[in-house]
């Protein structure tokens, strides 16, 4: 989840010596238009404004996994305006519009189920005092996303709120490293196919006379 990009930095400003990965899974037909930025031949658009490197997941599935790579100041930036622009679509589909007040804006961020235990602490202690300093909701789905060994961790909230949350959720997370290897979920990924490659993977080694 997190690595050290070389460079040497105190605790006061990890982001210098962090760089961190954020998954999100979001629907496709809004996940573009978060961003405002085509897609370079590579899959991965850079957005100025926050200098994170953001890859939007290919298929035709509806929802897309939508992965953010920067300083954690850069991704922190970049889920600011996600959070931000998800409101703008709320509030302009919305037809009370201003009048109705502040919409929720609901993310979802994918974690490995190894690093979900610290998220929510003993008896519910952790994810409690993050709601509780931030005002955001945070749910921590217990099944497994399928076909992998990742979860669903819904933040919803008003922009401000979630990145807040966000930002102690990744905190956690880069203090609890993930044990052990990590099925990344892949929406729209089936069963099948996954049995299909794993038969490939083991038929590939030496024939024996």
């Amino acid at each position: 989840m997190a690595s050290p990009s070389g460079a040497e930095g105190g605790p006061e400003e990890p982001e210098l010596s962090i760089t961190l990965t954020l998954r999100m899974l979001m629907h496709g037909k809004v996940t573009a238009g978060n961003y405002g930025v085509g897609k370079s031949p590579d899959g991965a658009c850079h957005r100025p404004q926050s200098s994170a490197r953001i890859t939007i997941s290919e298929g035709s599935c509806p929802e897309r996994i939508t992965t953010i790579t920067g300083s954690t100041d850069a991704v922190f930036r970049a889920v600011s305006m996600i959070a931000f622009k998800l409101e703008e679509d709320l509030g302009a589909g919305s037809a009370e519009g201003a009048a109705a007040g502040r919409a929720p804006v609901t993310l979802r961020l994918v974690i490995p189920a190894s690093q979900c235990g610290s998220l929510i602490g003993k008896a519910g202690a952790k994810i409690r005092e993050i709601r509780e300093s931030t005002g955001a909701q945070v749910q921590v789905a217990g099944d497994l996303l399928p076909n992998s060994t990742e979860r669903a961790v819904t933040v919803s909230g008003v922009p401000d709120t979630i990145i807040q949350c966000v930002r102690q959720i990744c905190a956690v997370i880069l203090e609890s490293p993930p044990k052990g290897a990590t099925i990344p979920y892949h929406p729209g990924l089936s069963l099948g196919t996954i049995l299909l490659s794993a038969n490939q993977v083991r038929g590939s080694g030496p024939v024996r006379g």
